[in-house]
């Protein structure tokens, strides 16, 4: 066995324990480079992937290395290496020695959240769109954005190198803007001379169609493909738009091979994207997607500590724990929520107790809507989600791009609207009980290990009940 067999063999034993989307991103590139009786070295393909999986997967690959070889491996170094290695033989149990000096990557850290010497560029992040304060010193991190944070930094620190393009993805009021303005904002701190290009899809559509109009094309061009950076923020309004679409794929396209960084955000991932093209679905999955979720209660208090020192007004814990138990869905009800609060102990010229900010909070919190919401407005949610017919999920087409989202709804229905299986039947053009029972079974399967479902969901029922 060779070592190339060998690390097939450790990737096929940690895939059966890591999702498809996990296993692809961190694993893609990875190889090994020399091994001995005591000790692994793998090489990986930059320093993201290396400190990732130091953090999260170094117990695990130890553990396929002594189950598969039987030797007493006692640790497992990453070397940063992109070459082709040519597969060395390998005995089981014993094995040749001779480690290959490591390679070091450097990267200049950013400034910590106190560290006064934080400064940027403020003038010019202001004129290319950036807000002041989306800096990833004030972002707060938690196990739901943990990922995205980590993607957003490593590719301020290697723009172009790290991972291009950086796609990331979630609902409303989550982060998605801060970190890609961080991004923008780090580079530029990094390097003043970085041409760093921040939009909105609307603007990038507005752009080219005052560019159509007034003969200015080459303008355009100019603009948008020779630059360092380039950050777009919802990038889903792009669906449907046939020429847009057109001229970003060429864009993204120049970008992309002369190794400048691209980085977008949408409410969900590339093929969620109606009318997307498949080139470009293509284009959006090649280089690393990550979501952002809901804050846990714990991230949630942590930044209400820190929005209330942003604006050097003092709330207790108790006060802020008050806040974090009524907003729950994301950071910017929950700092809307915040100023509320302020405002009102800043009018009445009284300090904030749990008594008092109570009664302010409970229209925040979250009120059983659930008894307002049809079977019919479920379908038509979900319809609208993915972009097909009412009529389409009703009816008898036994087509993939119905059959799925039909069974979004028959668990939907079973899950939110707690509907007996023949009623979900009978709703969706009088099928059987037992084929609502098998669709609420294969997707409560599938949520297991999809994260991109679970994330479809969470945005299906957000719609869902803020269109109550």
């Amino acid at each position: 066995m060779n070592t190339h067999e060998l690390w097939q063999s450790v990737l096929g034993e940690l895939e059966l324990s890591l999702t498809k989307a996990n296993f692809t991103t961190w694993f893609k590139n990875t190889f090994i480079v020399s091994i001995t009786s005591t000790e692994a070295q793998i090489g990986v393909p930059n320093v993201f992937t290396k400190a990732w999986l130091e953090k999260k997967y170094l117990k695990n690959i130890l553990q396929s290395l002594q189950n598969i070889t039987d030797a007493r491996i006692r640790s497992v170094h990453f070397k940063i290496d992109t070459k082709s290695q040519t597969p060395s033989l390998v005995t089981l149990g014993k094995f040749a020695e001779g480690l290959s000096p490591t390679t070091k990557i450097q990267t200049p850290p950013f400034p910590q959240q106190n560290d006064s010497s934080a400064t940027y560029p403020v003038a010019l992040a202001t004129e290319i769109g950036l807000n002041k304060k989306y800096i990833f010193q004030n972002f707060i991190v938690g196990k739901q954005n943990e990922l995205a944070h980590a993607a957003a930094v490593a590719v301020a620190g290697q723009p172009g190198q790290a991972y291009n393009p950086l796609f990331i993805y979630g609902g409303v009021g989550l982060g998605k803007t801060h970190l890609l303005q961080a991004i923008g904002h780090e580079l530029i701190r990094r390097a003043a001379q970085a041409r760093v290009l921040y939009v909105t899809c609307e603007r990038f559509t507005n752009d080219f169609i005052h560019a159509l109009r007034n003969n200015r094309i080459r303008e355009f061009k100019q603009r948008y493909r020779t630059i360092d950076l380039l950050l777009v923020d919802d990038i889903q309004f792009i669906a449907g738009k046939e020429e847009t679409q057109e001229e970003f794929f060429h864009t993204f396209n120049q970008l992309q091979q002369n190794n400048k960084q691209i980085v977008m955000t949408s409410d969900r991932p590339p093929k969620a994207i109606p009318s997307l093209e498949a080139r470009l679905i293509s284009r959006f999955e090649s280089g690393m997607m990550t979501d952002v979720g809901s804050p846990d209660f714990e991230t949630r208090v942590a930044i209400l500590d820190l929005k209330c020192q942003e604006r050097q007004f003092t709330i207790n814990t108790e006060c802020l724990q008050e806040i974090a138990n009524a907003v729950q869905n994301n950071v910017r009800e929950l700092e809307g929520a915040l100023n509320k609060i302020i405002a009102y102990h800043q009018f009445k010229n009284v300090s904030p107790t749990p008594d008092t900010v109570r009664p302010i909070v409970a229209s925040f919190k979250p009120t059983n809507i659930k008894k307002n919401v049809t079977p019919r407005l479920l379908i038509q949610t979900v319809a609208s989600y993915f972009d097909v017919e009412h009529s389409a999920l009703t009816g008898k087409s036994r087509e993939k791009r119905f059959a799925f989202p039909r069974q979004i709804v028959m668990f939907l229905m079973r899950e939110e609207l707690k509907a007996s299986y023949p009623s979900i039947g009978a709703e969706l053009g009088g099928r059987d009980h037992t084929t609502a029972m098998h669709a609420y079974d294969k997707i409560q399967e599938c949520l297991e290990e999809n994260e991109i479902l679970k994330h479809d969901l969470d945005l299906i029922k957000q719609r869902l009940y803020t269109s109550v």
